[in-house]
């Protein structure tokens, strides 16, 4: 073969190698470049992140439940036996409202017309009755009060209302309760609720004066 001929072909094949070769090269290089200009942290859309993991409770501080208070004045002793025992029953703290001047056996005898209950009866100007104490300690801690007492003539015996006007029942749940011989619980409840002007006042429930532990369980057990 002509020797000028095959230097030509040889020349051919290599151009041709260095040509494919140079592409690859070329190609590679590019690739390199594409991957090096590419992030590699982005974050897949559905991947929750860490605030993404947080929640409402995060933030939310759960309320404190406020205690629950009995209140009670007793003439007899018939009141703070059921007071006593809606206490327990409701793990609550106990308050006695107590007269500055006691009522004794003469002054409680409502067949006198000379005796001391009698004679306020029929003269309300009689009836502003001064207490011992009308404060409560860390009275704002409680959100439930109940308030027992006896009636008198049909309505809460009136120390009650002495201490029903000197506090603030507002943001509370109050729940009157009463003891009689045979009178229901009447307007009492709702008397005392005109005169505390806030707060709010629940129905009342009236006990017998000899009211058993079961009877009080039972009514206690209904306010859970």
């Amino acid at each position: 073969m002509n020797k000028k001929i095959i230097i030509g072909i040889v020349a051919v094949i290599v151009m041709a190698v260095i040509g494919t070769g140079g592409y690859f090269l070329l190609n590679n290089d590019n690739k390199t470049k594409e991957n090096e200009n590419t992030p590699t942290n982005i974050p897949i859309v559905n991947e929750p992140t860490e605030d993404d993991n947080k929640t409402d409770h995060d933030n939310t501080t759960t309320p404190s439940v406020g205690k629950t208070l009995v209140v009670y004045y007793s003439a007899s002793g018939s009141t703070k036996k059921v007071a006593d025992q809606i206490a327990e029953n409701l793990n609550a703290d106990l308050f006695e409202i107590e007269p500055v001047d006691a009522y004794t056996s003469a002054d409680l005898d409502w067949t006198d017309n000379n005796s001391r209950v009698t004679k306020e009866h029929n003269d309300e100007s009689l009836r502003d009755i001064k207490l011992k104490n009308t404060k409560v300690d860390k009275w704002d801690s409680y959100d439930t009060v109940l308030i027992g007492y006896p009636i008198w003539w049909g309505i809460a015996a009136w120390p009650v209302d002495t201490f029903v006007k000197a506090n603030d029942f507002g943001g509370k749940t109050v729940i009157p309760f009463c003891t009689s011989a045979s009178s229901g619980l009447g307007e009492s409840g709702n008397l005392l609720a005109k005169e505390a002007k806030n707060g709010n006042w629940k129905e009342g429930h009236r006990f017998s004066s000899g009211a058993s532990t079961s009877d009080i369980k039972t009514w206690t057990d209904s306010l859970k």
